[in-house]
């Protein structure tokens, strides 16, 4: 309940932020493409034997629209396909958890030509793959098969762009932290908590296809 109070409450603070920024004459609108790589860890409580130092690397790569009815803040959809997942330190086991994620985003942005900015909001996805790799002669409850497919939680990223004639150039950095796990949590299982994180580094192309140049 708290979590989902704390979404709430983030959601609300942005855009109340955005939508009492003075309007554009003519509204921004953008489309474009994105990719880049990513580094993820999961939080389990019991712990699993993980390092900062050696998460799991995956890619992700995804579809970008971009709504700027305000003056510095906009609102941004995407579809982005991501191979989240973690590695074992203590047997070289690793697990590869695909998912199909959409964020609803707010954009708070500075500049004209050259633009500084921040990425806000919840996500939701579903998992659509899972692969384990090493996998030790020991069973252990993290080598079953997940529970929960369905992902909730809220990103963050900052980053830059370039308006050019060209399109616009972009990259950021991001962190995702999800809410839902992917074991269940209830008294009789294992797990209290299985929450996914990652932190990527992505690259953009967006098309303006409206608005001010």
């Amino acid at each position: 309940m708290r979590r989902t109070l704390f979404v709430i409450l983030i959601v609300l603070c942005t855009y109340t932020v955005a939508w009492a920024q003075p309007r554009l004459q003519q509204p921004e609108i953008y489309v474009g493409a994105q990719g880049g790589v990513l580094a993820s860890m999961m939080q389990f409580s019991p712990k699993v034997a993980q390092s900062a130092l050696h998460p799991y690397l995956g890619t992700n790569a995804g579809l970008v629209f971009r709504y700027a009815g305000h003056k510095y803040c906009a609102l941004q959809l995407e579809l982005n396909y991501m191979q989240r997942g973690w590695y074992e330190t203590d047997t070289d086991y690793s697990r590869r958890l695909d998912y199909l994620e959409l964020p609803f985003l707010t954009h708070i942005y500075f500049g004209k030509r050259y633009r500084g900015f921040i990425n806000l909001g919840p996500q939701i996805g579903v998992m659509v793959h899972e692969e384990g790799k090493n996998e030790p002669a020991e069973s252990k409850p993290q080598y079953l098969a997940v529970d929960r497919r369905f992902d909730w939680g809220i990103a963050a990223g900052i980053g830059f762009y370039a308006r050019t004639v060209a399109g616009t150039w972009q990259i950021e950095a991001r962190f995702n932290y999800s809410f839902g796990t992917v074991f269940d949590n209830r008294k009789a299982d294992y797990f209290d908590n299985s929450n996914p994180m990652n932190l990527s580094l992505n690259f953009a192309y967006l098309w303006q296809i409206k608005g001010e140049k």
